[in-house]
């Protein structure tokens, strides 16, 4: 049985100094299919080939160009880096099946390079497995870059308690845009959901495929569903796992994951309390001492390296937010969290460099930037400092220990560039579209997820009991039930509920 990873950032309302980007909102644009209608833009085939450094035939490389703006395709265009993982069965080869990690701002290619941690052997045996870097991410060019480090960003202290803790926030984000704007100003209109909807039929056709299988993780749903909204007679199956809610905002959104992580953070301190084994355990009392550890911290940061963000409060629910995606990272997290009660905050740091997707060598890729740029584009939520700040103590109600640090974020609501259009998502004219939820999902709640399966055309729910993120790979169950649909057209049955 394959485990599949768990990817941080994907549709989270990220924590500090970013707004709440993660939901989706409605919109009268339902646009058809603009590749076969409204504009002159070709798409040429793709030209596979070894990929570089490697001399494997599995896996194969290539590139497609797509324009900034469908429209006006003499705006510029980018170039997506496309990987592809030929079925290991060719004889048995139903067709391509693209895939999208989630996010927003993930590069997808590695999806390819990996495939078998994150699809079962049948997948991959019976599909060619189309992976890349959307628009504005990875090794698609050109892609966002806005800084190079991350801490005077994103290591202040949060929830803030003084005018000036706020004002340090504001001028957190103003500061964040303002380098996005001068790095990557260019292309920060044209990396909307709905463009790299568009980029998933330019893809098709470069491919030579009259329909196509999508296979979508977390936002990679939102990526999906608009794709298969907008170009229904292309889609030949569809599954989307961690699904976010089709008609909330992203102010709702991001109460919705705030609930969503303080459920799970409960959960881990009751679990821990109840475990002598638990690092945390604090004689039976892990609420009351987690909820002292903040009150500490707030009070007096740890200072880890001198070159480094000292653990404050807002690294502290960073580091608490990264290991709530799957109770995997919770031996992690309690040990980081007993560290810290004595005075060592390097636990509790390496968790927030694991959010924010540190490399060893202390540089970054641009996942969190992409993020947050096509987040704030797809909907940036509040328009002002004054409308965040209206929301907060909506925030505290939903979620007591978490929900003021996810209500301080200012980004989108400073973000540079207006907001994009954006598509009502219904799946009509798609046929059956198969939703994957967890019960113990924190990003994406099961509420969240079944309101998309409720809110398509033919949305078909299946129910993974589990904490964590995401469910595909969690257990036989679910496993066969998709796998059985992508690769049969075997639709499963509504409200389907998968233990074990």
């Amino acid at each position: 049985m394959f485990k599949r990873p768990h990817f941080s950032l994907i549709t989270l309302v990220s924590l500090l100094s970013l707004a709440a980007c993660g939901g989706t909102s409605t919109s009268s644009d339902n646009t058809t299919n603009p590749l076969d209608t409204t504009t002159s833009f070709v798409v040429n085939p793709i030209e596979w080939k070894a990929c570089d450094g490697s001399t494997s035939t599995e896996v194969e490389c290539g590139n497609i160009e797509v324009p900034f703006d469908y429209a006006d395709p003499e705006q510029g265009s980018f170039v997506l880096y496309v990987k592809k993982h030929n079925a290991s069965k060719p004889a048995n080869r139903i067709g391509s099946m693209m895939v999208n990690p989630g996010g927003p701002g993930f590069g997808g290619s590695s999806l390819a390079d990996d495939a078998q941690y994150y699809f079962s052997q049948d997948l991959i045996d019976n599909f060619d497995i189309i992976a890349w870097d959307p628009r504005g991410t990875g090794e698609s060019t050109p892609a966002i870059d806005c800084v190079d480090t991350y801490d005077e960003y994103f290591g202040l202290d949060s929830p803030p308690e003084t005018p000036d803790e706020k004002q340090a926030l504001i001028d957190a984000s103003q500061a964040f845009n303002d380098k996005c704007a001068e790095n990557s100003g260019t292309i920060l209109p044209y990396i909307s959901t709905k463009a790299s909807a568009q980029d998933i039929n330019s893809l098709r056709l470069a491919l030579g495929e009259e329909k196509v299988t999508f296979f979508g993780f977390s936002y990679g749903s939102e990526l999906g569903t608009t794709w298969a909204t907008m170009f229904p007679e292309t889609v030949r199956a569809i599954v989307v796992d961690g699904a976010v809610d089709p008609n909330a905002s992203s102010t709702e959104e991001g109460m919705n994951q705030a609930k969503g992580f303080e459920g799970q953070l409960a959960t881990f301190l009751k679990q821990c309390s109840e475990k002598t084994t638990c690092e945390f355990h604090n004689g039976g009392k892990a609420e009351a001492a987690f909820d002292k550890l903040v009150l500490d911290l707030d009070a007096k940061p740890l200072e880890v390296s001198k070159d480094r963000t000292p653990v404050t409060q807002g690294v502290l629910f960073t580091a608490v937010a990264q290991a709530m995606y799957s109770d995997y990272y919770w031996p992690q997290l309690s040990e980081a969290l007993s560290a810290a009660q004595n005075g060592d905050g390097k636990g509790i740091l390496q968790l927030y460099d694991d959010y924010y997707q540190r490399k060893e060598d202390g540089t970054y890729g641009n996942e969190l930037e992409a993020f947050l740029a096509i987040s704030c584009l797809d909907d940036p939520g509040a328009t002002s400092t004054k409308d965040v700040d209206s929301h907060i103590e909506e925030f505290i109600a939903a979620a007591p220990r978490l929900g003021g640090n996810f209500a301080y974020g200012y980004s989108c609501a400073l973000w540079p560039v207006k907001q994009a259009a954006k598509v009502t998502i219904t799946g009509k004219g798609a046929g059956p579209i198969v939703v994957v939820g967890t019960t113990g999902d924190p990003a994406t709640p099961l509420d969240s997820t079944r309101k998309m399966a409720l809110g398509l055309e033919q949305g078909i729910l299946i129910v993974v009991d589990a904490n964590q993120h995401t469910g595909y790979g969690a257990n036989n169950c679910v496993v066969k039930a998709v796998d059985d649909y992508l690769i049969k057209l075997t639709v499963p049955a509504n409200e389907t509920t998968c233990k074990g």
